[in-house]
């Protein structure tokens, strides 16, 4: 069994447990393929979507394993500056039209549901007044919260879930094609529904009622990068960004598809746009190394600036603020969060104590302030710049690692997917966060 092998392996037993045994690429490709889509097992935990969905794709999957397996970075909340290498700045080129698909307009089935709440029940242990409201299973870091609602990727579903009681509203059929969480923009959730080739496939849903209301085809240079760690980010003024093989696409909010910057030595796996819309930030990679891009936009993109991780592997899963970037990065079970300032990755700093054993650990930005969960300590920390403002110890159940995903935050209360093997328990967790956490400024 190979190494990829054997973090598609760990995921599967994460998500569908069963006793440990060899399994191969194929085994579990056809295991997942053989699954149902939709609906949940007893106890709340997910089913691994079918092919189409996280990781099956043949550029994928070597991906998405690795970025699933998230590890203990430290035992307490550290700081460890991080090995890089400068790049000279190459000769940037953009603007030049590419074609795009015309918007479209045909609905997706949704449905709704108000019926009967989960009352909410104590997680006994955990920090910040954790309870569990909801045992509808939610894919870690997938979850987003925008105007008053929280979305979320279920079991073969995208979801609008209401955060006062943790019901799940409206629902679609959805299996997301890369790691990326939803993309609220103007009324518009904007999910990656196909990744591979030379084509992107983006859906828009009407942000109220889920019903499907925009089609975007991407056109990829040079095809699309196999490690893809959050392709999709918006910014400011509404257009989309998207990771298109060598280049960054812009997606206007009529749907007009442009190549905006254009990218030499690798392909792009992750991109994040600053709060202000001044600067994109780009990463690429290989296995052993991982390099971020900054791009200032105006007048024109140009690159500002180029450094490298010369430790840990394939990264993404890029988050913007206006104090620098936060990602994650590493290979096999030696993965972490970092916070990198301006940008700059020899000055970047290990966030949080991640988390091991199947579980994921990625940034959030939300309410003011970017938060790292896992199964060893869940982190509020500083936009501006970077600093830890509050930390609390996730204990284990009964000996058994439990897991809080990064929070998000609605009406002055963050929320979190959870999850524990100890009693074959997940759902959505809501917490409330001490004072530290909030009004931290952008």
């Amino acid at each position: 069994m190979n190494t990829e092998e054997r973090k598609l392996a760990d995921v599967l037993h994460r998500f569908t447990p069963e006793p440990p045994r060899r399994v191969t690429v194929e085994q579990v490709a056809y295991r997942l393929v053989s699954q149902p889509r939709h609906g949940h097992e007893a106890g709340g935990r997910v089913h691994r979507p079918r092919r189409g969905g996280f990781g099956l794709s043949r550029a994928f999957a070597p991906a998405a394993a690795a970025a699933a397996v998230v590890v203990i970075a430290g035992a307490s909340v550290g700081i460890a500056v991080l090995a890089n290498s400068h790049h000279n700045p190459p000769p940037s080129a953009g603007g030049a039209a590419t074609s795009s698909t015309p918007m479209s307009g045909s609905p997706s089935p949704t449905s709704s549901s108000t019926g009967p709440t989960t009352p909410a029940t104590g997680l006994a242990g955990l920090p910040w007044g954790a309870e569990l409201i909801d045992h509808q299973a939610i894919f870690p870091g997938s979850l987003v919260s925008a105007d008053g609602s929280l979305y979320g990727f279920g079991n073969g579903t995208l979801d609008r879930i209401d955060p006062a009681t943790g019901a799940v509203v409206d629902t679609v059929q959805f299996s997301p094609a890369v790691l990326n969480p939803p993309v609220v923009s103007g009324n518009t959730v904007w999910v990656v529904s196909s990744y591979t080739g030379g084509v992107i496939d983006l859906q828009g849903y009407d942000a109220r009622t889920l019903a499907r209301t925009s089609s975007v085809q991407v056109p990829a240079i040079g095809g699309v990068s196999p490690g893809g760690q959050g392709v999709l980010a918006a910014g400011p003024d509404g257009n989309l960004y998207v990771a298109a093989g060598d280049v960054v696409a812009r997606v206007s909010p009529s749907g007009q598809v442009n190549n905006l910057i254009y990218v030499t030595g690798g392909k792009i796996s992750s991109v994040a746009v600053s709060p202000d819309g001044s600067k994109v930030y780009l990463g690429t990679g290989s296995s052993t190394a991982f390099k971020l891009l900054v791009y200032d936009l105006q007048p024109r993109p140009f690159q500002a600036g180029s450094s490298t991780l010369a430790q840990g592997g394939a990264g993404g899963n890029l988050v913007a603020t206006s104090g620098g970037v936060w990602g994650t990065t590493g290979s096999g079970h030696s993965e972490w969060v970092w916070f990198a300032p301006g940008g700059d990755l020899s000055r970047a700093v290990r966030v949080g104590d991640g988390a091991g054993g199947g579980f994921t650990a990625y940034p959030s930005y939300s309410g003011g302030a970017v938060w790292v969960g896992g199964d060893g300590n869940l982190v509020c920390a500083s936009p501006a710049t970077g600093q830890v403002l509050a930390s609390a110890a996730i204990p284990g159940d009964q000996g058994v690692a439990q897991f809080l995903s990064s929070p998000v935050v609605a009406g002055g209360r963050a929320y979190s997917s959870y999850q524990t093997d100890a009693s074959q328990t997940s759902g959505l967790a809501r917490l409330t966060p001490p004072a530290a956490c909030t009004g931290a400024g952008s």
